[in-house]
């Protein structure tokens, strides 16, 4: 399973903690539906959040939109790996469990300590996604990504959800030439980078 870590960024400084976390738990409700899971997203204890995936393609689809969704008030950062899961109680919310698969994802999760971002932790083998190949694309992913207004961040998730320039036009309420000039600054580019990636991965 790919497992995910996502750790809140500067939970200490927000001022509606409580209204933070309602939030998360909202957004991870809405991801968990767009999204074949192998775990559902859920928060976890220590400002964090975890979920599992069948693939390394939705494993980051999911840190993309929760990033998005969350865009400009809260930031996560997170942490990726792979690996068996065991869960020895799974009636418990937050599930109790460890296993090779979580702690990939925490050697991640911790190595991003003090940084923003997305870092894929492993493990290398022949049978699974390249982690250097993988945080390449990360890399560029989010450093592009961070580039975007909060407007653009908004078409990007919209893009991502499948809407057309034109219904994210209607939503945005400006002309479909400005969503062009958008999409051509950068909106497309992070919107086809994440869609590429997924039919590779």
């Amino acid at each position: 399973m790919f497992t995910l870590i996502g750790d809140l960024v500067g939970s200490r400084k927000i001022p509606d903690r409580a209204g933070a976390q309602r939030t998360i738990g909202e957004v991870l409700e809405r991801v968990n539906h767009v999204i074949d899971m192998a775990q559902m997203l859920e928060p976890t204890v220590g400002d964090e959040i975890q979920g599992g995936f069948f693939s390394i393609a939705d494993a980051t689809l999911a840190t993309l939109l929760i990033r998005l969704e969350l865009a400009p008030d809260i930031e996560m950062r997170f942490g990726l790996g792979c690996g068996d899961v065991t869960v020895h109680d799974g009636d418990r919310s937050p599930l109790l469990q460890d296993g090779p698969g979580w702690w990939t994802a925490r050697d991640a999760i911790d190595r991003l300590k003090g940084k923003r971002g997305t870092l894929y932790a492993g493990p290398a083998s022949a049978d699974l996604p390249d982690p250097d190949l993988v945080n390449a694309f990360l890399l560029a992913r989010d450093g592009l990504v961070a580039t975007l207004n909060d407007r653009q961040l908004r078409m990007l998730l919209l893009a991502l959800q499948g809407k057309t320039q034109k219904e994210i036009a209607e939503v945005e309420e400006i002309t479909e030439s400005a969503v062009s000039q958008a999409f051509a600054r950068g909106v497309r580019a992070a919107h086809d980078a994440q869609v590429t990636f997924g039919k590779a991965g």
